[in-house]
């Protein structure tokens, strides 16, 4: 064992200082929201209204995309198949602790508490899958005290900014295309970029993938495939909204899969599947869009921008993968930049338009429930109008449909700008020596971090030192 790389004082020291951290703040600062304490309930109260049954689904089908699907989903290299789901599953359990913490200040804080409830477990995982789709761009090239300590300044990071936008831009973000994928890949390409190994610029010998390595990744394709309705919909208004996100995300995926598939043949020079493209951009619709994933923009509308989505991931894993290498510094291992970068760009675009189409014949007065910020301000007769057709709409900022939109671009700016600082800052400290970060020749492989079971060597011997078949 390399005493530089050695997790025996390293990896226990920080989990004790993260845990004792943890305890301390959770005993201090965290309590029951009025759901889940008893001294709430009484005869009026009915426990079938419990928000439990409301929000708990979603929380279970998110719960199974950040631990199965994202972690069999990084677990495509050949030997690091151990790094890439175990490491998710560290680095996610510790994240949504962590976020509990930093995000319910934001959200859920008054009386000097943080009110938990199972809400705040569903944006605790929002934040955690910032987190894992940023440690995508540095998988196989990281420890795990690295992945940890850069969850930790993630987090804050990116909570931060979240609540910026929220309060200060008031934006529409239903499926996270501005506030989840865009900061995320954004943030995970300045770590990476901080990171940079030159000694890599033209791959590594164990940077490969083997006939089950790409089955136990495409069962975590699998798995985010079929939850992500829930993920683009957890957080939307209950009803018809929700109903119209859960709609627009299959058809999404639906039809980004099919273009998925056409293109790996076609641009493969025999005639072929390849594996890593059904792994990744058959995705891409679910992202595409999440923006506008709530709003009356038709299903055809979610079709086209899933193959849309598609196209754009598809060649950019192809063509800009290769070229941020080469000439940005930039070595995006799984490249988000294409599967959240890209799409989420797409997205927001659509989502843009959406904006600006919207029209109170369309979607009727829900119109102001859905983009809130147009609604009519506090003082104003139409409010009242409104009020008495969608009792309960709260006041808005009587926004136009053109100044929405401006306010969205402004997010979009300030969101990548955020999260390319944050991240290129998170990178040089991960660069610090006593971080245990892997050296060139043991990045991507298990046997530095892990007892391997004696196949393992076997499987080594089988590959020559000249072979290199980059996943991208």
């Amino acid at each position: 064992m390399n005493p530089s790389t050695s997790l025996r004082l390293r990896l226990p020291a920080l989990v004790l200082m993260l845990e004792v951290l943890l305890l301390v703040l959770y005993s201090i600062f965290v309590t029951y929201d009025d759901n889940a304490d008893s001294k709430m309930q009484n005869n009026v109260t009915k426990p079938m209204d419990n928000s439990l049954y409301r929000d708990y689904p979603f929380f279970a089908d998110v719960q199974v995309m950040i631990f199965i699907g994202f972690g069999c989903l990084l677990a495509f290299l050949r030997f690091y198949g151990f790094g890439g789901m175990v490491f998710n599953f560290l680095t996610a359990t510790f994240t949504i602790q962590w976020a509990i913490l930093v995000q319910g200040y934001f959200q859920f804080y008054h009386d000097g508490k943080i009110h938990l409830g199972v809400i705040n477990l569903i944006n605790a995982e929002f934040a955690c899958a910032v987190i894992l789709i940023s440690f995508g761009a540095v998988l196989g090239k990281t420890s795990p005290v690295q992945l940890l300590v850069m969850a930790f300044l993630e987090v804050p990071v990116f909570s931060v900014t979240e609540w910026a936008v929220l309060k200060y831009l008031r934006i529409n973000d239903a499926g996270g295309s501005i506030l989840i994928h865009l900061f995320a890949c954004y943030f995970g390409l300045g770590v990476t970029f901080a990171l940079y190994r030159p000694n890599l610029k033209n791959g590594h010998v164990k940077e490969i993938t083997s006939y089950h390595s790409d089955i136990l990744s495409v069962l975590g394709t699998l798995f985010l495939w079929v939850f992500w309705p829930s993920f683009n919909s957890a957080l939307t208004l209950k009803g018809d909204d929700q109903h119209r996100a859960v709609l627009h995300t299959f058809i999404g995926l639906s039809s980004s899969t099919m273009t998925a598939f056409a293109l790996s043949a076609v641009f493969n020079k025999n005639g072929k599947i390849t594996m890593a493209d059904i792994q990744n951009v058959t995705l891409a619709g679910g992202v595409t869009v999440g923006a506008s994933v709530d709003m009356m923009i038709s299903p055809a509308a979610a079709y086209g921008l899933g193959i849309l989505g598609c196209t754009a991931c598809y060649l950019g894993y192809r063509y800009l993968t290769p070229f941020l290498a080469k000439h940005l510094r930039i070595q995006d291992q799984c490249g988000i930049h294409n599967l959240h970068g890209l799409t989420g760009l797409i997205s927001c675009t659509a989502g843009i338009c959406a904006i600006l189409l919207a029209t109170e014949e369309q979607y009727g007065p829900s119109m102001y429930e859905i983009f809130a910020h147009r609604s009519p301000p506090l003082g104003d007769p139409r409010l009242l109008e409104l009020q008495q057709l969608i009792p309960g709409l709260k006041p808005g900022l009587g926004r136009s449909a053109q100044e929405q939109a401006l306010y969205q671009v402004a997010a979009i700016f300030s969101t990548i700008g955020a999260a390319a600082a944050g991240g290129v800052l998170t990178g040089f400290i991960l660069k610090l020596p006593f971080l245990a970060s892997p050296p060139d020749d043991d990045c991507f492989d298990d046997e530095l971090f892990f007892d391997v079971p004696s196949d393992f060597y076997s499987e080594v011997k089988k590959v020559p030192l000249n072979e290199h078949d980059s996943k991208v």
